[in-house]
Parts: structure tokens; sequence; C-alpha cells
């Protein structure tokens, strides 16, 4: 944070509410009517912190990527084609997903680092096959004894004690 941030940001903090409104339109280039001023400097702090950012970033960026839109567009102005074309380009993956809040939320989520990208790995077809589920009825009383049995010999639960006791009687 430059010294020139952080004096604004000292001097927000002694605006009256009205003030504090009006530059939040001016920094932030949207109008509120938010009530609460704490919210009201986060959310300029937030603005002038991306604008350092953007600022120290484009020194080092090369001249081809001046074919992208400069001005980020706001999540919230997109039709519901372009906010699933873009949650394909970050996240990795297509969406069926038509609900526009959730993917405007689903998108910062992602920006904020907060959602796995890529594509999802499941497991290849053969692979299941190897392990199979076996039904196992048993009285409550049958349940009472094996329960205080796993307890008493240190197993993690009742299926270690007899997948435990198969193994043996295999093995």
């Amino acid at each position: 944070m430059t010294s020139t941030t952080r004096r604004t940001l000292e001097s927000l903090s002694k605006l009256r509410l009205p003030e504090l409104q009006a530059r939040f339109a001016e920094i932030v280039g949207e109008p509120t009517r938010s009530p609460n001023k704490t919210f009201l400097q986060r959310r300029i702090r937030e603005a002038l912190e991306a604008r350092e950012q953007q600022t120290n970033a484009e020194p080092t960026t090369p001249a081809t990527t001046t074919t992208e839109p400069g001005p980020k567009v706001k999540l919230t102005k997109l039709s519901v084609a372009e906010l699933q074309a873009m949650y394909c380009e970050i996240v990795g993956r297509e969406t069926r997903s038509s609900n526009s809040a959730y993917l405007v939320w689903k998108l910062r989520q992602a920006q904020k680092g907060r959602v796995r990208v890529g594509p999802i790995e499941r497991r290849a077809p053969g692979e299941a096959a190897d392990i199979k589920v076996l039904p196992l009825r048993m009285t409550a009383a049958e349940v009472e004894a094996l329960d205080e049995a796993w307890r008493r010999l240190g197993f993690k639960s009742r299926t270690a004690m007899i997948r435990k006791a198969i193994e043996g009687m295999l093995g």
C-alpha cells in the first residue's frame, strides 16, 4: 500500500456518512446507499489496492496483451451466456447452470482461489470393480457383543475388526 493510499484511507475515517458515500461513488465508480461506514471504507480500500496492483502490473505486461478489454466488466452486468463462457475460461470446465447469481458467486470464489479449478477427475470405469459391498445382517445382541469386542481389542471400528477377522480366516 502506497503512502498516498494510506493517507486517503486515514482521511476517509474522519468523514461523515454522506461524504463517505460521495467518495465511494467517486473512487469505486458506483453509487451506494449503504449506511455501513466500515463496509464503505473496506470497499474503497479494495478499489484503491486494485488500482495500485493494476498500475504496478502494467509496465511488466507485454504489448501483445493489449487486445483484451482494459476496464474490468462487472460480473453482474453480464448475460448468462457470457458468465458461462467466463466460468469455462476461469474454472476450466463447463457449467450447465443458468442461474446468474450462482455463476457470479462461483466466479468470484474462483478468482479468490476458493474453488478447485480444472477438469473433474473421475475414476476409470474398470477401477470400481475391485471392491464389492457385502450385506451383513445381525441381531441387536450380536451387534452389542461385536461393539464391545472391537473396542476391547483396540480396533478403530466394527468394520476394521470384521475385515481383519475375515482376512485372518482367508489368509
